[in-house]
């Protein structure tokens, strides 16, 4: 085994661990942990959001033999391996690269997930669970005294991203609530759980004026930007526990 390099079966049960893999309920095509495998070890880990083509060629032209990923392989279920789904299979057989995929696991996690450090990043300390699904809590809430602009530019600085802002709750807000990507169609749900002011990264067209009448003020973030923030967080504990090099390759998509 190379010098500076571990076991691939030591950092993966170690990750699951961690992010309670088999305990944490999901989408059928999140298919979270190991989804790729290679020759079994790892000298260089790279994170990411999405298993996209562009970032498995990153990631080879890079060294990486381990890929860390929000949105794994099978986000669009069962396909031809043609194209580029061929051209994925192809590249990461050829380079040895592995694939670890984390979805809800990562959001929800209290120390390395999406939502605890977007809290983090927004200066919210004291949070609580929030947001029910499936028998767990997907969010965190807190209380909150913010002018709504202050709460905005806090939230544009944490993501490097533009924020779409409904000012549709008071202003100071009183009570956020964050979760992390694609739950603006969920503002319904936000509201009758007892936040006025939701943060996520995206939602349908509609979730604004709905977001109006329920007397709530909505924050789009971005679904991409606000949720860097778990890989970078796992990729490098995984890092240090396993005395490895890793990296972020960025490819955002503007949504």
């Amino acid at each position: 085994m190379p010098s500076n390099s571990s076991r691939l079966d030591d950092l993966v049960a170690r990750a699951d661990e961690w992010l309670q893999v088999g305990e944490i309920p999901d989408y059928p095509q999140a298919l979270n942990g190991l989804q790729f495998s290679n020759g079994g070890t790892v000298t260089r880990i790279a994170a990411a959001v999405d298993a996209c083509l562009p970032v498995i060629k990153a990631a080879v032209a890079r060294g990486a033999d381990l890929l860390v990923v929000h949105h794994g392989l099978f986000w669009s279920g069962a396909q031809r391996v043609t194209g580029a789904v061929y051209e994925k299979t192809r590249l990461a057989v050829q380079h040895g690269l592995a694939i670890y995929s984390a979805h809800l696991p990562l959001d929800v996690h209290p120390d390395l997930g999406n939502n605890a450090l977007l809290a983090r990043a927004l200066g919210l300390t004291e949070v609580e669970p929030f947001f029910a699904w499936k028998g767990i809590q997907l969010g965190l809430q807190a209380a909150s005294g913010l002018p709504l602009s202050e709460l905005e530019s806090r939230l544009r600085t944490a993501t490097g991203s533009l924020v779409h802002v409904c000012p549709g709750g008071p202003d100071p807000v009183r009570r956020i609530g964050i979760v992390t990507g694609g739950a603006g169609a969920e503002v319904a749900q936000a509201a009758r759980e007892g936040v006025d002011t939701f943060i996520t990264g995206e939602g349908p067209h509609w979730s604004y004026t709905l977001a109006e009448e329920l007397g709530v003020n909505l924050l789009y973030g971005g679904h991409y930007a606000t949720e860097t923030f778990g890989v970078k967080a796992l990729a490098a504990r995984l890092a240090v526990e396993f005395d490895v090099p890793w990296e972020f390759i960025d490819h955002p998509t503007g949504l």
